[in-house]
């Protein structure tokens, strides 16, 4: 049997006040990546729902509440990280390297939206519609009723998928002290407000957010939208990635379609601050499109929509080894799909301890990968 205190909290917890829970921090050996858990109801009997997700599948199960606890004392085995939420309480099980369990357990201190018990829900997003989120409001995603508009329904759905790619990292970030999150070249700042909600409102976390932009009024309107809300831990400032100097050391580092050049200023600074997790989708990658050259390929880069992607494939390419020689564990990953917008790469890095040996491979096969398309990338230069 597992622990006997997470057993009895398990118990405790899985019943009609249940809300969420999910398994992440998987061991080497677990072939699930992570495992979210809600409640349904199935043929008038409360069940339990958990969804299993491998590197490229999503397993269901449908359990009811005893065989529900037994499988997450099963699958506690393999994870190191279990969140619990009810709808007065939230738990955290943390297991340490050495097997030590450690239980955290904090009183809700928001009113929670009505969970949906549908088993054929189609999508259980982490925003729900029907809560009270009120920068969706004023970004105008949300109705004053809480219903999605349905002109808006492709930017609630990519908030919630920026938010599904922050929860996989949360076991990286320490809830035992004040985060520092930057992010750069903000904009209006849909995934900023979303981020703060969704770390500091939904899930507790002590947090300093800076966003950072060029354009004055759009910074002055992000400030007075934070001060509405209450929201005394985010801060908007106007200025430039490259010179940006304001902290000396950040947790969490946010890049969303920076142009060009400014996503590699963008993660320069966040290597050189040591930074816990980089978040990064880039935006027009010209600078290696009139670098790139290659005899070999020169019959397929002869055509510019051609060569343009591949060039901009080559730069979040390069860019990702090159988090990687600097001791990120580094994913490429689809942020929404094509449909909505070409610009759908996300860089995903979390920072790792580097041996010697591998840094100075990773070296040289970034340097015979330049070498082969005649490159000099603007990160590489920064990071030297």
């Amino acid at each position: 049997m597992y622990d006997q205190d997470v057993v009895a909290l398990l118990k405790k917890c899985l019943n009609i006040d249940f809300r969420s829970g999910i398994f992440s921090n998987p061991g080497r050996e677990n072939k699930y990546k992570k495992v979210k858990v809600r409640p349904i109801m199935k043929g008038g009997c409360l069940c339990f729902q958990f969804e299993k997700y491998t590197e490229t599948q999503v397993f269901h199960e449908n359990l009811q509440p005893e065989e529900a606890v037994r499988k997450a004392e099963e699958l506690m085995e393999g994870f190191r990280q279990l969140q619990l939420e009810s709808k007065e309480m939230r738990h955290s099980v943390l297991v340490s390297k050495k097997g030590k369990i450690t239980i955290k357990s904090k009183r809700q201190t928001e009113d929670m939206p009505q969970v949906s018990l549908s088993h054929d829900r189609a999508k259980n997003y982490i925003l729900q519609e029907g809560a009270n989120i009120p920068f969706l409001k004023d970004l105008g995603v949300m109705t004053e009723n809480g219903k999605i508009v349905k002109a808006r329904f492709d930017k609630f759905r990519q908030i919630n998928r920026f938010l599904e790619f922050l929860e996989d990292i949360l076991p990286e970030l320490d809830q035992n002290k004040e985060l520092t999150i930057l992010d750069f070249g903000c904009g209006k700042s849909y995934l900023t407000f979303a981020m703060y909600y969704y770390l500091h409102v939904m899930k507790q976390y002590s947090i300093r957010v800076i966003g950072l932009d060029l354009k004055k009024d759009v910074i002055t309107h992000c400030n007075e939208l934070a001060e509405k809300y209450g929201y005394e831990k985010i801060t908007f400032l106007e200025g430039d990635i490259a010179e940006f100097s304001g902290v000396k050391k950040v947790d969490l580092v946010v890049t969303l379609h920076a142009c060009d050049t400014a996503t590699d200023y963008a993660l320069a600074k966040a290597v050189a601050w040591g930074a816990r997790v980089i978040l990064s989708v880039p935006c027009c990658q010209h600078e290696l499109n009139d670098q790139i050259e290659n005899d070999t390929l020169a019959p397929i880069l002869k055509y510019g929509l051609l060569r343009e992607r591949f060039a901009a494939l080559v730069t979040d390419g390069l860019r990702a080894e090159y988090l990687e020689r600097e001791g990120y564990e580094t994913q490429i990953l689809e942020f929404i799909d094509m449909e909505h917008t070409p610009k759908n790469i996300l860089i995903r890095a979390v920072k790792r301890k580097q041996s010697k040996t591998n840094r100075e491979l990773l070296s040289k096969e970034i340097e015979t990968c330049e070498a082969f398309l005649h490159l000099t990338p603007k990160l590489g230069t920064l990071l030297k």
